[in-house]
């Protein structure tokens, strides 16, 4: 289990309905065959060694007798494979007769969870065979030894900090399942043996109650079906098997399919997920016996790499087209929703935003002409000003220009270069000497100018800042830095493009062609002179790192809590054939090193709207003292 990712599949195997012999050697057959595979937790269907559809034959002890020899089968052909199986079967144990999940490792029966029914429950009929396991506690007899018998049981692997419980078939259907006390008492996987029919509507019903059931215990949920080998006298059972993880469905196996169901559960995930949630509370006893709950112990995880689960390189933007649009739509509502309101709460007449000609300000810009459509406000009080310097060029200047007077806002254009050189004076800075003092009183200066219009005019400075560079602290402190409402704050750089385009094809006509060509142009600060030929020398994915990664390694920081170790695992998953795990490494010790020295800036972040699950501000979001040590995360990325 690398990096505490659970390889877990679900199969409905052909079977013969009332032959554990047939039954088992299907069993036996797909446990080799995942073994090859490196599955760490298999699940079979509720009754699987028998076939759900016996009826009165459960009553059969030549039935139930096979079907104990055919586990106890079943459970030699695991010797040696780091595997926890679970399957179906009648069992037999004092005057009653069981619906039961045997939980199997390393050759061992662990545990049989015997089914619960709700009073009148009487789908089936089951009833008439079964007796609920609710209450029941003891241990049932096998060949080498005996195997604990109850309605709750968890197998746990220590070792690794896995968890699984078991669940059969009705217990999802109900309002209070117990899987909200097994994930209460520690599981993170929950299995669910089932035999559920096909009907119309009845697969969406799944998907929405496991959905529901893994999101509101954030767990994961492996469900297993009864397949297209049962009986079809009345009903017709198609295997249709699921995997969810915290709401999300990992895989599917659709109905008549046969295929395997298989998933990688990312059980770091749900365990960073349960911390973050103090509601959710969790006790796993003192002793392997838990008063409540039997406990049964194993080891059956090994060290997969990953196969079957997808990296996503751009975790913050949606891949289907027809989705990212609907997502443009929505931020930038939000965004302009949230501008407007503190434009009418603070009575203010005009909005003052600095246009480069670049990403960052044009969405800004976007976003401040859609907040005063909503307040009906003429776009004559939108001040755009450009504000041209020593690293300005020609295309980025004309574009802040086209753009502006696309969008019939007021333009304005404040020169910089001469002011700053009489700074420089002022200080006793030689202008040849383009370090950092160079940049910053550039940055500060139009910062300077932004907040005296806004005075003038009584208005508000809108920044322009985006999530991605407040990570890495790429803002010149009280410059960019600052202003008085922080549209972009909580919008990472690789979804900034992405609603720039959305607005451009919405728009369509000049403005398109304008926003076009600024999607077009290089990421620049803009703040060093431009090369011979006219054009930007200064690229930022040079110096601080291609944004996809940056934007790849935060999500991963703070959306998932991964360690340096795991994030530059997923990302050589993610990036293969596109980056060197050298290069890989260089940007992620750039990034925990920036994130870590820069959170001072983050400490006094103007007012900004958030818009997704990540954001750094320090009043809701992010709280770090500003002379945290990086030391831990750097010796673990260094060393990788």
């Amino acid at each position: 289990m690398k990096h505490q990712f659970l390889k877990a599949a679900a199969v409905s195997p052909d079977l013969k309905v009332a032959d554990p012999a047939y039954n088992a050697a299907q069993i036996i057959q797909t446990i080799q065959a995942h073994a090859e595979k490196g599955t760490e937790l298999l699940v079979f269907p509720e009754l699987s060694l028998s076939g759900y559809t016996c009826g009165d034959l459960f009553f059969q002890s030549a039935l139930l007798d096979g079907c104990l020899a055919a586990l106890e089968e079943v459970a030699a052909a695991t010797k040696d494979k780091k595997m926890l199986v679970y399957v179906g079967l009648p069992v037999a144990y004092g005057d009653k007769i069981y619906n039961c999940a045997a939980a199997i490792s390393d050759g061992k029966v662990l545990s049989f969870t015997a089914k619960t029914y709700l009073p009148n429950y009487g789908e089936f009929y089951e009833q008439r065979h079964f007796t609920s396991g609710r209450g029941l506690d003891g241990y049932v007899s096998l060949k080498d030894g005996a195997a604990s018998i109850s309605a709750h049981s968890i197998v746990y692997d220590k070792e690794h900090n896995v968890y699984v419980a078991c669940e059969i078939c009705e217990d999802i259907w109900t309002a209070s399942p117990p899987s909200i006390e097994h994930c209460r008492h520690g599981a993170t996987v929950i299995v669910n043996l089932s035999a559920s029919n096909e009907l119309v509507g009845k697969r969406e019903r799944r998907h929405g109650i496991l959905s529901s059931h893994s999101r509101k215990n954030i767990c994961a949920y492996v469900y297993c079906s009864a397949g297209m080998g049962e009986s079809t006298s009345d009903m017709v059972f198609g295997g249709n098997n699921m995997i969810y993880e915290n709401g999300n469905c990992l895989a599917e196996t659709k109905p008549f399919t046969d295929d395997p169901c298989e998933a990688e559960i990312d059980i770091g995930y749900l365990i960073s997920s349960r911390r973050r949630t103090t509601s959710f509370a969790v006790s796993l006893g003192d002793s392997p016996e838990d008063p409540l709950y039997r406990w049964a112990p194993a080891s059956f995880v090994t060290e997969n790499e990953l196969s079957l689960r997808d990296v996503d390189p751009t975790p913050f933007v949606p891949h289907d087209d027809g989705e990212r649009r609907e997502r443009a739509e929505l931020i930038l509502n939000m965004q302009a929703h949230a501008l407007a309101q503190r434009l009418k709460i603070v009575h203010a007449k005009t909005a003052v935003i600095g246009v480069s000609g670049g990403l960052d300000s044009t969405l800004a810009l976007l976003v401040v002409c859609r907040a005063f459509d909503l307040l009906k406000k003429s776009r004559d009080d939108i001040l755009a000003v450009t504000m041209p310097g020593f690293g300005t060029s020609a295309k980025t200047k004309n574009n802040a220009v086209v753009l502006m007077q696309a969008l019939g806002v007021s333009v304005r254009k404040i020169p910089i270069s001469r002011t700053v050189l009489s700074h420089f004076k002022d200080i006793g800075h030689d202008p040849d000497d383009t370090n950092t003092t160079y940049e910053n009183a550039q940055a500060r200066y139009r910062m300077m100018v932004l907040m005296d219009l806004a005075n003038e005019t009584g208005g508000l400075v809108i920044g322009t800042g985006d999530l991605s560079e407040l990570a890495l602290g790429w803002c010149t402190y009280n410059g960019d830095h600052m202003s008085m409402y922080s549209v972009n704050s909580s919008i990472p750089k690789t979804l900034v493009k992405y609603l720039v385009l959305a607005e451009a094809q919405m728009l369509g006509g000049r403005a398109e062609a304008v926003l076009m060509s600024i999607l077009g142009t290089a990421i620049s600060p803009e703040l060093l002179p431009t090369d011979e030929k006219g054009e930007i020398s200064q690229k930022t994915e040079d110096l601080i790192g291609p944004y996809e990664l940056t934007d790849f390694y935060l999500y991963h920081m703070l959306r998932r809590e991964e360690s340096p170790a795991k994030i530059l695992y997923l990302a050589k998953i993610a990036f293969k054939g596109q980056y060197e795990e050298a290069t890989l490494k260089k940007w992620l010790v750039n990034f925990y090193r920036r994130f870590f020295s820069q959170q001072f800036k983050r400490n006094c972040l103007p007012d900004g709207v958030k818009v997704g699950p990540v954001s750094l501000s320090p009043r809701s979001d992010w709280r770090m003292p500003s002379d945290a040590s990086a030391a831990l995360w750097l010796e673990e990325a260094e060393k990788l």
